[in-house]
């Protein structure tokens, strides 16, 4: 298993930790199962009511699709399929609140999770970029979960600057991606505290908050994510140029360096 689930059934909080430090809880696509697993079972769940999400080890919440993951892609240029797409608790028809607790990095496919979370608690220490045009491919997906929760400039800034910058966690509270910053390690904790207040509310109520709060941006990024696997079919280089590029940059700016902001 991938992934550690544990239910405190007196608070009514469940907390889901992604359980591959060794990789910086990238996602294989076990992994992409067993998040879309958990999100449908917690819906019949009466014993969980809010949940927190983090990953394992202190050196990251989540780095994406685990890049020795292969899937195989349609020839059409009109369709994609991404592993990644069901991966998080709306697309799974879960309206129970959850809360994204960061430490260390968060990068590419996590903003799936943090996009699809109620808000965002994180470590001091904690950063978010987003690589995907550094190694020629489109952030579509990615940028358009982010556009939710950020100013136009910030996201399309974070988009493009690929590997070379890094936002921090005080600088992602400034910008609305976090709502709460933490000492180092303290993320989880203040995550649980918040869902415990929530799930000593009445559920029914706490539900039907959750579902008014997304129906005010729900058809726009709707609309805007039926548009991401033409742009990306169109625009990802060919996953051999991809590698090369992997190999050959490495972080930042190809020395090994990257700008905080």
């Amino acid at each position: 298993m991938t992934l550690r689930t544990e239910t405190d059934k007196e608070t009514g909080v469940a907390l889901v930790t992604l359980d591959r430090p060794e990789r910086l809880n990238a996602i294989d696509l076990a992994t992409a199962d067993e998040l879309a697993g958990v999100w449908r079972a917690f819906r019949f769940d009466d014993d969980v009511r809010a949940v927190v999400v983090t990953g394992a080890g202190g050196r990251a919440f989540c780095t994406g699709l685990d890049r020795d993951v292969e899937v195989p892609q349609p020839s059409s240029p009109y369709t994609i399929d991404d592993p990644l797409i069901a991966i998080g608790p709306k697309a799974n028809d879960l309206w129970k609140p959850v809360i994204a607790a960061v430490e260390g990095m968060a990068c590419g496919g996590a903003f799936y999770l943090l996009g699809e979370s109620e808000f965002v608690v994180a470590s001091e220490e904690a950063t978010f970029f987003d690589p995907h045009t550094t190694y020629g491919m489109v952030s579509a997906y990615e940028a358009i979960h982010m556009a939710q929760r950020m100013p136009f400039g910030e996201v399309a800034r974070m988009s493009l600057m690929g590997t070379a910058e890094r936002v921090t966690a005080r600088r992602a509270y400034e910008t609305g991606l976090v709502s709460e910053v933490t000492a180092p390690g303290g993320a989880v904790a203040a995550a649980v505290r918040a869902a415990g207040v929530i799930a000593s509310y009445p559920t029914e109520a706490v539900q039907g908050t959750v579902r008014a709060v997304w129906s005010a941006k729900e058809a726009a990024r709707a609309q805007a994510l039926a548009h991401a696997p033409q742009l990306i079919a169109l625009g990802n280089l060919p996953v051999e140029r991809q590698g090369e590029l992997f190999r050959g940059r490495g972080r930042g700016n190809g020395n090994g360096e990257f700008r905080l902001r």
